[in-house]
């Protein structure tokens, strides 16, 4: 039963953490220990209220997470659930849990790619993301007091070696064997780390791992692959040993990097590209969602091989979320999210997508440079971030929108603004994550491609946002 004068005495969690998609802070300020026992007793009631009565609860790497596992712990059992702790891993590896261990949400502690003095959550009912309003239903619960008590339990349960034989089973082993390619492993010393070490033991070739000691402090470099200049030792490493390409992780494994043997980055809407091929030869016009930053050459390229391409809003709750509502066998994001409905758990894993992107590597001669060099060549950003702040981060979009719409531009309004021109398309958004807005400029040409720079610079500038160098 709901114990509201019990919770009336107790920490309520701090709403600034509560975002769209997950819920992170600061550790020490925005967030804390009290915060997280707060998010497991509004947790914990959800889940019994949505008839369920197992949680399934995991942690990253970072400093803080082994402290504020006890904490969510406490606040779950509080309410009388049983949690099953998987201790230790990437993100996936707890999608991975709800599924094998039948659980009925899932709670992950991860500050995912953010700064090392970050941490946050990452959240399912069911077996469905937690996001949006569920959200905000968490922070109501926790305000209100509004909250089930009970004599919860809990057990550790080791799911590692599972989880391993899972990401390994659709591994074509013998095509490995046969092309022996050389291929470097950067973890960044995230929470991947011992499943890729015990992934790459088992794998033909010759494997090395960068950066594998899971350590939440980043000593090397941030783990955050979307971001070129950490993948320099990367780049470094393949270029010494030869290696035929190299793999990067974030910091909970559920965004993939990659680079070719050149030591070009390969970003995630190219080898969504690559990883279509498979899927669309076993499931003619099947539908392959991307998002809202991804290249116009991936739409194409679906369509040209008898796919059918949807463009979507960023964020893995929503695409993951659309893949269940289409049916659709695979999505991507440009930030590295891959989503294979392949895998079982349906989730963003980072490594088994990492493993799948090696099957077209493997046939092809000409490995991942040869892959990358056959798509259509076009000019664009990686993608472009300006720091804002969270108030004012969600008005600007709006304030450039009416602007556009009052000059005629044609405007796709999916997720922020994705403006079309005869040179092609640029694109601003809000982060759903940090206190950034995220913009991202494609063209056929160079002059092209700085007509579009001009164009969103103009715009930020008119919205009183001094964007740098770009």
């Amino acid at each position: 039963m709901p114990s509201s004068s019990a919770a009336s005495a107790q920490h309520t969690f701090n709403d600034t953490v509560l975002r769209e998609y997950d819920i992170r802070g600061i550790v020490g300020d925005t967030l804390t220990t009290n915060d997280a026992e707060a998010l497991g007793r509004a947790f914990g009631t959800m889940v019994i209220r949505n008839g369920g009565q197992k949680v399934s609860l995991g942690y990253d790497g970072r400093l803080s997470s082994p402290d504020m596992e006890q904490a969510i712990l406490s606040g779950l059992m509080s309410t009388g659930v049983h949690v099953m702790r998987v201790g230790l891993g990437p993100t996936p590896m707890l999608y991975y849990s709800v599924y094998e261990l039948d659980a009925d949400g899932g709670i992950m502690i991860t500050g995912s790619h953010n700064p090392s003095d970050y941490n946050g959550f990452k959240m399912m009912i069911g077996k469905e993301s937690c996001f949006g309003e569920r959200i905000q239903e968490l922070g109501r619960l926790s305000r209100e007091g509004d909250l089930e008590s009970g004599e919860g339990s809990e057990e550790q349960i080791d799911i590692f070696d599972r989880y391993v034989d899972r990401l390994l089973r659709d591994v074509d082993m013998d095509a490995m064997a046969e092309r022996n390619l050389k291929i470097c492993w950067d973890t960044g010393n995230g929470a991947a780390g011992d499943v890729v070490a015990a992934v790459i033991k088992r794998l033909p070739g010759e494997h090395t791992l960068l950066f594998g000691d899971i350590d939440g402090n980043f000593p090397n470099h941030h783990p955050d692959p979307t971001v070129e200049k950490n993948l320099v030792d990367l780049q470094r490493v393949v270029a010494e040993k030869g290696c035929d390409l190299g793999l990067a992780f974030d910091g909970d494994g559920d965004r993939i990097g990659a680079i070719d043997c050149d030591g070009v980055v390969v970003w995630g809407d190219q080898l969504l590209a690559l990883m279509s091929h498979e899927i669309l030869d076993e499931m003619p016009g099947a539908t392959i969602i991307a998002d809202v930053k991804a290249s116009q050459v991936l739409f194409d390229h679906i369509a040209e091989r008898g796919g059918k391409p949807l463009m979507w809003k960023t964020g893995h709750s929503l695409i993951k979320s659309k893949m269940v509502e289409t049916g659709a066998p695979l999505a991507g994001e440009m930030s590295g999210h891959i989503f294979f409905k392949h895998n079982f758990y349906g989730f963003d894993d980072a490594i088994y997508a990492a493993l799948r992107l090696l099957k077209p590597v493997v046939e092809d001669e000409g490995g991942l440079k040869a892959l990358r060099e056959s798509l259509p060549q076009v000019i664009n950003t990686p993608e472009l971030r300006f720091d804002c702040d969270e108030a004012r981060k969600f008005h600007i979009v709006p304030e450039v929108h009416a602007r556009l719409k009052a000059e005629g531009a044609n405007v796709d309004a999916t997720d922020g603004v994705r403006v079309n021109t005869d040179d092609g398309w640029w694109l601003l958004r809000p982060s759903n994550t940090q206190d950034v807005l995220v913009a991202r400029c494609e063209a056929k040409d160079e002059m092209g491609l700085d007509r579009l720079k001009n164009d969103l610079i103009k715009q930020l500038r008119e919205s009183n946002i001094n964007p740098p160098e770009i």
